[in-house]
C-alpha cells in the first residue's frame, strides 16, 4: 500500500484568480449618482470616469491578474510526501511481538521528494511575469488615456448639441417676433397672407428643428452617462461649460518624437516583447529535464534479527527521448515575432495619430477663427439689416427669409466649428500622451 500526501495551496490561487478577473464585484458599484446640482463639469466627468468606467475597471483587474501571475511564479514546487509499507502479506514475518496482523516485521518507508528547476526556468518564468504586470500597467494607462480621450469628444458633443437647440431656438425666435409684426401687417393690409402664413411656417419648422436638436442633446448626455458607468442612464443634466470655454490650446511636447517610444500603448506592446521573449527562452530551457530529489527513512521491525533503520537518498529525471518541446519552442518564437510586428505597428502609429491630430487641429481652428471673426458678424449684420429693411417695406418676404435661414446655418456651421477645436485637441492631447516611470510604477 502506498500513500501520497501533496500539499497544495489551492485556495489562494482560486481566491487571487477570483478577484482578478471579477468574480468578486467591488464594493460600492451598485450606483453611480451625478452631482446634485443637476449640472456636469468635464473635470467632473473624467473623474467619474476614471473611478467608475466599466472598461477601466476591468483594464485594472488586469493589473491584479498580471500581479497574482508574478506571485505563483516566485513559489516553489511543493514537495511529495510518501510512506510506503511491504512485507504486509509475509505469513513468515512474526516478530517477539507476536505473529499477529499488527505485529509483523513490516517494512515500512517515508520519504519526502522535491522538484528542482534547472536550466534558468524559474528566472525565465518570473521575467515574463514581471513584463506581463508592466504591460497591464501600461495598458490600464492606455485604457485610461482612450478614456480621457473619449469622455472629452462626448462631452463637447453633448455641449454642442445643447448649444444646436438653442441656436434654433433662438433663430425661431427671431422668425416669431417677425411673425407677429406679419399679423399686425396683413390685418393693416399691408402683406399678403400668403406672406404672413410663410412666416409663421418658416419658425414653426425651425421650433421642430430645435425641439429634435433637443432630443440629440438628451442622447448625447447619455452617451456621457455611459460612459461615467451611470447604471440608468437618462441623460438629465446640463453640461457646466459652454463650447468658449472647452476651447484650449494644446500643449505642445518638448519632443515630437518621445511619445513614439513613452506612450503607453508603446510600453504594453514593449513588455508583450520582453515576455515572448523571457517566454522563448524559457520554452528552450524546458528541454533540459529538472531532477526530483528524495530522501527518506526506512524502519525494519524485530523479526530474526535486532531491527534495521535506513536513510536512503534518490534522484529521478525525464529522459527527454521522444518530446524535445519542439512544439512549444516554434509556438513561442511565432509569438516573439508577432510581438516585434505589433511594437513597430504602435510606434508608427502614434507618429500617425501625432500628424493626423495636428491636421484636424489646425484646420478646425482655422475654420472656427474665420467663423468667429469674420462670417458670424457679417451674417448677423446682414440679417439685421434685412429684418429692418422688411419691417420699413424695403425688403422682400424672399430675402427676409433667406437672411435668417443663412444666419442660422452660419452659426450652426460656427458652433460645429467651435466643437471640432474641442475635440481636435483632446485628439492632439491622446496623441501626444506619455507615460514616465513613476506613473506606471504607481498603478496596482
Amino acid at each position: 500500500m502506498v500513500i501520497r500526501l501533496c500539499f497544495q495551496r489551492t485556495w489562494f490561487a482560486r481566491l487571487l484568480l477570483a478577484a482578478a478577473f471579477g468574480f468578486f464585484p467591488p464594493p460600492g458599484r451598485a450606483q453611480v449618482d451625478l452631482p446634485a446640482t443637476n449640472t456636469l463639469s468635464l473635470a467632473e466627468a473624467k473623474r467619474l470616469a476614471f473611478e467608475r468606467n466599466w472598461d477601466l475597471l476591468a483594464a485594472k483587474s488586469g493589473i491584479d491578474a498580471a500581479q497574482a501571475q508574478l506571485i505563483v511564479t516566485k513559489e516553489f514546487p511543493n514537495p511529495t510526501a510518501s510512506l510506503s509499507t511491504f512485507k504486509i502479506g509475509d505469513r513468515q514475518g512474526g516478530t517477539s511481538l507476536g505473529n499477529g496482523l499488527v505485529e509483523r516485521n513490516y517494512d515500512s518507508l517515508a520519504a519526502v521528494s522535491q522538484l528542482i528547476e534547472i536550466g534558468g526556468k524559474r528566472h525565465d518564468r518570473q521575467m515574463a511575469a514581471r513584463a506581463g504586470v508592466t504591460g497591464a500597467r501600461a495598458a490600464f494607462f492606455d485604457a485610461r488615456r482612450l478614456l480621457d480621450q473619449g469622455v472629452t469628444k462626448a462631452y463637447v458633443a453633448a455641449v454642442l448639441a445643447s448649444e444646436n437647440a438653442r441656436i434654433l431656438n433662438e433663430s425661431a425666435g427671431y422668425l416669431r417676433h417677425e411673425a407677429d409684426l406679419a399679423q399686425v401687417k396683413f390685418k393693416a393690409g399691408a402683406i399678403s397672407d400668403a406672406d404672413e402664413k410663410q412666416i409663421e411656417i418658416s419658425a414653426e419648422q425651425l421650433e421642430l428643428q430645435a425641439q429634435s436638436a433637443g432630443a440629440t442633446a438628451v442622447q448625447a448626455r447619455i452617451a456621457v452617462e455611459i460612459l461615467l458607468g451611470v447604471n440608468q442612464p437618462k441623460g438629465n443634466w446640463t453640461p457646466a461649460e459652454a463650447l468658449d470655454q472647452l476651447l484650449v490650446t494644446p500643449t505642445a511636447g518638448t519632443n515630437e518624437l518621445r511619445p513614439q517610444v513613452a506612450r503607453p500603448d508603446v510600453i504594453a506592446a514593449d513588455a508583450n516583447l520582453k515576455s515572448s521573449l523571457a517566454n522563448l527562452k524559457l520554452q528552450k530551457a524546458m528541454r533540459i529535464p529538472d531532477p526530483t530529489i528524495s530522501v527518506g527513512a526506512e524502519h525494519n521491525p524485530p523479526g530474526g534479527g535486532p531491527p534495521v533503520d535506513t536513510i536512503n537518498f534518490g534522484v529521478s529525471f525525464p529522459l527527454p527521448l521522444w518530446n524535445l518541446n519542439g512544439g512549444q519552442i516554434k509556438a513561442a518564437d511565432a509569438a516573439r515575432a508577432q510581438s516585434e510586428l505589433a511594437l513597430e505597428k504602435a510606434k508608427a502609429q502614434v507618429l500617425a495619430d501625432i500628424a493626423n491630430a495636428a491636421s484636424e487641429y489646425d484646420e478646425a481652428a482655422q475654420r472656427w477663427q474665420r467663423y468667429r471673426d469674420q462670417t458670424v458678424p457679417k451674417s448677423a449684420k446682414v440679417r439685421e439689416s434685412v429684418a429692418f429693411a422688411y419691417e420699413k417695406g424695403g425688403a422682400s418676404l424672399v430675402d427676409l427669409l433667406e437672411a435668417e435661414r443663412t444666419d442660422n446655418d452660419v452659426r450652426l456651421a460656427a458652433a460645429q466649428a467651435q466643437a471640432d477645436t474641442a475635440s481636435a485637441t483632446a485628439d492632439v492631447q491622446a496623441a501626444q500622451n506619455v507615460l514616465t516611470a513613476t506613473e506606471l510604477n504607481s498603478a496596482n
